[in-house]
């Protein structure tokens, strides 16, 4: 678990930054015999994230969208949200973003909301009033951020063509904490993290910086980097799920997505999903989800430590699938597999129930499912409302509920 932030089941997407997308605390859904889900639901502008602080807090990230169109800089809000009517209690103002990107928010273990969208980093207390703000030093999107467990906080523009540049920034000044570190090769993906050390899923490698307090800098681990790459035609990778041996992502990450992940790979090839240790960086392993041509992603899988399960999947085919992880033998070992499925989005696992949430895009509009993580069995599903494939975070509720995040509307699905 990472420390560096609040102490509440969900303060970040992905739940921290392992990104392990499984509550820190609580329990699961624990759907019934004759249960069903429903959902409530509200239109939103680009809705990316909901957090969790204290009990009963919801926290609503969104962002501007359209002045992107005609070159304009965009700009992000965050709103307290009532837990059950999903109303706004308390709003910040605009707050100053830049290029669009979906941006990132989490509470940080001082108590404090920090946000990073376009290319500025902002502080809010828990009634989303503004405490400071920082512009960060490139022009493009900065695609969210990570808290190390020492409370600083990790952020790196986005970008396919230039260097990614990572920006280490005080929680308290939020003033830059050193100078910024140039990674070796541009960076699509959200940064990962475990304890004081930082992993970035390059455009064609997986390399990590180590937080020095000697030199009060990130340093990069000369002895740990792998080309996922090689001479292949495959495109750059996503976010990486780091299960505390082993680093998890997906490749093939180009896509033409515009409301939906279906049809939308570039590449000729299938995706894969790849598996690097993080005590060795020569063990590593790659294999097809499906082998089907033109497989895409846009996120990470999922990854079930206590049962030894690795979700992935391909997008752009409708393909979900698991395989059984043996971590004495690193054997991946078919599941089960579900096709056609529309899975695109971040997830949630319940830990002690076993049901992982995923969305599944069909009919032309976005359906919740929750499924058994053990056997692929379907235990309740709900149609959102939501005519976009979501690509973005959902989180837990405080009860028997999630909240649903897909850019045009904010769902909260429930147990009825």
């Amino acid at each position: 678990m990472s420390v560096g932030y609040f102490d509440s089941p969900w303060p970040a997407e992905d739940a921290g930054a392992q990104r392990l997308q499984q509550p820190r605390t609580g329990s699961g859904l624990n759907l019934r015999a004759g249960e069903s889900l429903r959902a409530t639901t509200r239109r939103t502008c680009m809705s990316t994230m909901t957090v969790l602080g204290a009990p009963g807090e919801v926290y609503l990230l969104t962002h501007s969208a359209l002045r992107s169109k005609i070159g304009l800089p965009t700009t992000a809000c965050v709103e307290q949200i009532d837990p059950v009517t999903l109303k706004p209690l308390h709003r910040s103002p605009r707050l100053r973003g830049g290029p669009m990107w979906p941006g990132g928010m989490a509470i940080h273990r001082n108590g404090d909301l920090y946000v990073v969208y376009g290319r500025h980093a902002h502080r809010l207390n828990r009634r989303c009033g503004p405490l400071a703000s920082l512009a960060l030093p490139v022009n493009q999107p900065y695609n969210s951020f990570v808290v190390l467990d020492n409370g600083l906080i990790v952020t790196k523009n986005l970008s396919d063509r230039t260097p990614a540049r990572l920006t280490v920034i005080d929680p308290e000044s939020l003033t830059p904490a050193c100078a910024y570190t140039e990674a070796p090769e541009p960076s699509i993906a959200r940064l990962s993290a475990s304890g004081n050390t930082v992993y970035v899923v390059g455009v064609r490698s997986l390399f990590r910086y180590h937080w020095s307090e000697a030199s009060h800098a990130l340093v990069r681990d000369p002895d740990w980097r792998f080309d996922y790459i090689g001479r292949s035609p495959q495109t750059h990778g996503w976010d990486a799920v780091l299960d505390g041996r082993h680093a998890w992502f997906m490749d093939n990450g180009a896509h033409r997505y515009r409301h939906r992940m279906l049809g939308a790979g570039v590449s000729r090839t299938a995706n894969r999903l790849i598996r690097v240790s993080l005590s060795d960086a020569a063990d590593h392993q790659a294999l097809d989800i499906c082998g089907l041509p033109g497989g895409s992603i846009t996120n990470p899988p999922l990854v079930d430590v206590q049962r030894g399960i690795v979700v992935g999947y391909d997008s752009a085919n409708a393909v979900l699938q698991a395989w059984q992880f043996s971590a004495l033998q690193s054997t991946l070992t078919p599941l089960w597999r579900k096709a056609p499925f529309g899975c695109a989005s971040h997830m949630i696992l319940y830990g002690d129930s076993g049901e992982l949430v995923v969305n599944d895009y069909r009919r032309h509009g976005e359906e919740v499912v929750v499924l058994d993580i053990g056997t692929g069995a379907e235990r309740a599903r709900v149609r959102t409302g939501g005519l976009m494939q979501g690509v973005v975070f959902p989180s837990p509720g405080w009860g028997r509920d999630l909240y649903w995040s897909s850019m045009g509307r904010l769902a909260r699905v429930y147990v009825a």
